[in-house]
């Protein structure tokens, strides 16, 4: 070949190479988050660290990625409802938040797949697994397949304003009660100094969904030493810990108006009970982490500027001591969100390279700069919040976890209208009981069940 040739033949191809395309990509995540409204932290994390992070990392290892987020701002049942459908239709967001308790269901009706299975061998071999602890990792995970990556896990506890225990006399900085008579009694207190006040709030009804279960029914079943299932798994229906739950929610919201009664069926509840505390009308409210962390962050919708100062918190005591769950003299339980692939992402590979991301070490130290939080990872530290420090020691060894089972989610809504029956007063709690007792045995069949009366 001449060289005139060898030129020409050497300026077509670098100009073929110039013109061909890049390796190009496009990416949705989805999440309950909107910029300014609902976990604002973690949409604001995402569009401003993730997203520029990532899609910079896959530039320089030749990919062209465009990476978008679905701001949801919907409620939880709302965006399960969205999951569900778009996952049986082949449709939706390539990376989904999710939360982990409806695994199993959504597994159970052929609408998830392990990770592995959906982005192949990569998975395994992901570095930030030796750094996740067999409990983290189940919290995404069913039948010992992970199905997705939680970002974190919580404890819940009781969130107290402290110039409403002091216009009662008590003292905030030494509150701890030992048992449900002195946080009624605490409640009373507060009531009498400010008659206009729903000094304590424990989640109830339909329209909280999950929250109610969690933040609400868990933290009292447990005081009484017995769950939501036994020790072999069965669901208990009928037990003198249920009627003595049940009874706890009726002094609340009934008997003695401790608790602000209409929120519990409002379908804006949830907020009511976030305004109602920030605006000190309640000084005592059971929440999870994500109320301190989130909710009421500086800035934010049901913000407390002078957060730290105004707030603290307290352990949920037993019905007595030495009578909750495995003899606890305090309880609490633990749950877990994050994200899963969509098992019909057209590009898994990526979608896997964008999950495994913002679960880097990286990526979650930076979330802790937008909210800092009890991360997955056991190389990402919490070195600001003292709550969650303090928490980290003494609730983490009281938790406990929701039953990983199929018909979890199912029984968790028999849980809700039974609490909203007692709450509402159409029901006493020993007929509350016996609807629920006949509801979920129609759900999982008598032999997964047991009564202890």
């Amino acid at each position: 070949m001449s060289n005139r040739l060898r030129a020409l033949y050497l300026g077509l191809a670098t100009a073929t190479t110039m013109i061909t395309p890049a390796f190009a990509v496009d990416l949705t995540v989805i999440c309950r988050c909107v910029v300014g409204g609902v976990n604002s932290e973690t949409a604001t994390w995402i569009k401003d660290s993730v997203i520029p992070g990532f899609t910079a990392k896959m530039k320089a290892e030749g990919k062209d990625v465009t990476v978008s987020l679905n701001e949801f701002g919907g409620k939880d049942e709302q965006m399960t409802q969205q999951l569900a459908l778009d996952f049986s239709t082949g449709a939706g967001a390539d990376v989904a938040a999710f939360d982990g308790f409806l695994i199993p269901s959504f597994v159970e009706g052929g609408l998830l797949k392990p990770l592995d299975e959906v982005a192949g061998a990569d998975v395994n071999s992901w570095e930030g697994w030796s750094h996740i602890s067999e409990g983290a990792k189940s919290l995404m995970s069913y039948g010992g397949k992970a199905y997705g990556l939680a970002l974190g896990t919580d404890v819940r506890a009781i969130f107290v304003r402290k110039e409403l225990l002091k216009s009662a006399g008590l003292d905030p900085d030494a509150f701890q009660p030992k048992s449900w008579a002195e946080l009624l009694d605490a409640a009373r207190a507060i009531k009498k100094a400010n008659p206009d006040s729903f000094p304590l709030q424990l989640n109830a009804g339909v329209n909280m969904g999950e929250a109610t279960t969690m933040q609400g029914y868990y933290m009292a079943i447990l005081g009484t030493g017995e769950s939501v299932v036994d020790e072999n798994g069965k669901y208990i229906v009928a037990s003198q810990g249920i009627l003595d739950t049940l009874n706890l929610y009726k002094t609340i919201y009934v008997d003695e108006q401790l608790g602000d009664q209409r929120a519990q069926l409002l379908g804006d509840g949830r907020n009511r009970t976030f305004t109602n505390f920030r605006d000190g009308k309640t000084a005592l409210l059971v929440e999870g982490d994500w109320f301190f962390n989130s909710v009421m962050a500086p800035g934010a919708e049901f913000g407390l500027e002078n957060r730290d100062a105004e707030v603290t918190w307290a352990s949920m005591p037993a019905q007595e001591p030495g009578k909750g769950y495995r003899g606890q003299d305090y309880v609490t339980v633990s749950g877990g969100t994050g994200f899963v692939l969509n098992p019909a992402t057209k590009n898994p590979a990526e979608a896997w390279a964008l999950l495994s991301y913002m679960n880097s070490q990286e990526s979650l130290t930076a979330f802790q700069g937008f909210r800092e939080a009890r991360r997955i990872r056991d190389d990402v530290a919490t070195p600001n919040n003292v709550y969650l420090q303090k928490t980290q020691e003494s609730l983490l060894p009281l938790t406990t976890a929701r039953p990983n089972d199929p018909n979890y989610n199912k029984v968790s809504a028999e849980i809700q209208r039974m609490t909203e029956s007692v709450v509402s007063g159409e029901a006493s709690p020993a007929d509350a009981m016996a609807a629920y007792k006949a509801a979920v045995i129609a759900i999982v069949g008598e032999a997964n069940t047991v009564s202890k009366l």
